[in-house]
């Protein structure tokens, strides 16, 4: 056996952590659409040769829980005919992937004839065809309305790019230049990733000594976790919250969880969720197992490592048929939207739990928009943006963070001068909305305004969002943030509120107007220290009326 240096070992540990984050890197200086290079909708991780996680970067965390039942797919699939310069590829959900715009790329690397790590990046892409632009319509049914799907095929066989693929892609989206420019983006940073493994690997001289410190990091995972999860206290709590609907006309839906925690492991259940009845908000189960492992990480060390260790402590249980584990051939584009509210149970679960440890539930709408039409020089646009960052719960000590991330998240701002430039948009209002905050002891984050202007006629806009009929929660005699809700032409006479998911066409002078729920507060706002109060008034959070 292999003696393990721990040193040694955490060398190693971040040696392929800045691998995979030097891949987002160069994803970001080279991909051409805003969703990549602006908001960041990308991951990168780094597996061992049998396809373990074993490192990844700072990226979209229920991206990471998917790379390995992803990644098993492609290797099922190929089994023995995998070498040295191929790139496998898939977006299958029903092949282990999660929706159809995030493809999945997986590279193996070999050193001696013998592959000893597989680097992955996993990309949005804007719009791979399908009924709507950008492939998020909450009303399909049917996964074959969505897009191109690809199944586990070799992008890059031997070295040399499958151009029957590469044109098949080309063909089956609405702005080929960027989303083919993302293409090229992400097969130029898998390759260097690659590269930087293969130069560590040759480093250590000894593939079989190198797997070894592979798999011991693995189990080190596994045992920092198990001894953080025994710190907890054993129990069995339930917690349920509502998706307002299934962009079908049917809702409220009830997603339910019992989670139970004993010794070092614990167990996720969401068997009782309603049954499904259709549309594409709910989700596969990789999907639901990676929000589930995203939601409890929170709650662990940042000193663990994050691998597939991490992951061997943690049961997620799931009923084939339900809203969270859907049925082929069921459409699942906007599952993201179901990821956050999965996130928001999971951590309201934890808080009957770790009561005094854990806040209040986010704000946000789960909002995504996608508007698509030809600009006023007659070009195809494609403006495609998810509002994931609207602002966190009350917590314990302290004011949720206005804006503040999602667990499950980490997608950046689009700046307002971006989709100006490149759209025939204006925002005419961007910030946040005073009052929505859930009062508390300590107060939740404000809800967030985004009013968009069409400049140009016939364009079809699809939006996504939630929270309009179930509130963010309070908790511990905090109340609830404020609803969500969305106007067309506010003020005019021809004003009309817009449900939660649609799929419309507009005309050229048309105002959209998305107000995101605010976040939950936290204890009774009866403590609420009157030096806040004041402060909250005086920076116009909270208006004089509303302050008592």
């Amino acid at each position: 056996m292999t003696m393990i240096d721990p040193v040694r070992r955490e060398l190693l540990k971040n040696a392929l952590v800045t691998t995979a984050d030097n891949a987002l890197v160069m994803v970001t200086r080279t991909a051409r659409t805003s969703n990549v290079k602006n908001s960041m909708d990308f991951s990168a991780a780094v597996c061992d040769g049998r396809g373990r996680l074993v490192a990844q970067g700072l990226a979209v965390p229920v991206h990471l829980g998917v790379v390995m039942p992803a990644l098993e797919a492609c290797l099922d699939y190929f089994g023995d005919d995998i070498h040295e310069g191929d790139v496998l590829a898939s977006n299958d959900p029903y092949s282990g992937c999660s929706h159809l715009n995030d493809i999945f790329t997986f590279k193996p690397v070999y050193v001696n004839g013998k592959r000893i790590a597989i680097v992955s990046l996993i990309l949005h892409h804007s719009d791979l065809g399908g009924r709507v632009p950008g492939g998020n319509a909450a009303d399909s049914m049917e996964i074959f309305e969505e897009g191109l799907r690809i199944p586990p095929l070799k992008l890059v066989e031997k070295g040399v790019v499958n151009t029957t693929l590469m044109r098949i892609i080309e063909f089956n989206t609405r702005v080929p230049d960027r989303v083919m420019g993302d293409v090229r983006a992400q097969l130029a940073a898998l390759d260097n990733a690659a590269a930087e493994v293969e130069k560590l690997a040759k480093e250590w001289g000894d593939p079989e000594t190198l797997d070894a410190y592979l798999n011991d990091l693995i189990d080190y995972a596994e045992k920092l976790t198990r001894a953080d999860i025994e710190q907890l206290p054993d129990g069995e709590v339930e917690f349920e919250e509502w998706n307002d609907d299934d962009g079908v006309g049917n809702g409220p839906i009830r997603i339910h969880l019992k989670l139970t925690k004993k010794g070092s492991e614990i167990v996720a259940d969401f068997s009782g969720t309603d049954e499904d009845k259709g549309g594409a908000v709910h989700c596969n189960r990789a999907f639901t197992v990676s929000c589930a492992y995203a939601a409890i990480r929170t709650v662990l060390s940042d000193a663990i490592p994050n691998n597939a260790g991490l992951y061997r402590a943690i049961d997620v249980k799931t009923k084939h048929g339900t809203f969270v584990d859907v049925k082929f051939p069921a459409a699942v584009g906007s599952r993201g939207q179901v990821g956050f509210r999965l996130r928001s149970i999971v951590l309201g679960a934890l808080a009957l739990l770790l009561p005094g440890r854990m806040p209040a539930c986010a704000g946000g709408s789960e909002f995504a928009i996608a508007a698509s039409g030809n600009d006023l020089q007659g070009r195809r646009f494609l403006h495609l943006e998810f509002h994931n960052n609207t602002g966190l719960g009350g917590n314990p000590d302290s004011d949720g963070q206005d804006a503040g991330p999602y667990c499950i998240g980490n997608l950046a701002n689009v700046p307002v001068e971006l989709i100006e430039a490149e759209n025939p948009l204006r925002i005419d209002e961007y910030g946040f909305l005073p009052d929505t905050g859930g009062k508390g002891k300590y107060r939740g984050a404000l809800g967030i305004v985004r009013q968009y202007r069409l400049l140009a006629d016939d364009v079809q806009v699809q939006v996504r969002s939630d929270r309009f009929k179930s509130q963010p929660w309070g908790i511990f005699g905090g109340e609830g943030g404020a609803g969500a809700k969305s106007i067309l032409n506010p003020g005019a006479e021809a004003e009309e509120m817009l449900p939660s998911k649609f799929t419309r066409r507009f005309k050229a002078g048309d105002v959209l107007r998305f107000e995101m729920a605010g976040a939950g507060g936290y204890g009774p706002s009866s403590e609420r220290d009157p030096a806040a109060i004041a402060e909250d008034v005086r920076q116009g959070k909270v208006t004089a009326p509303q302050s008592s």
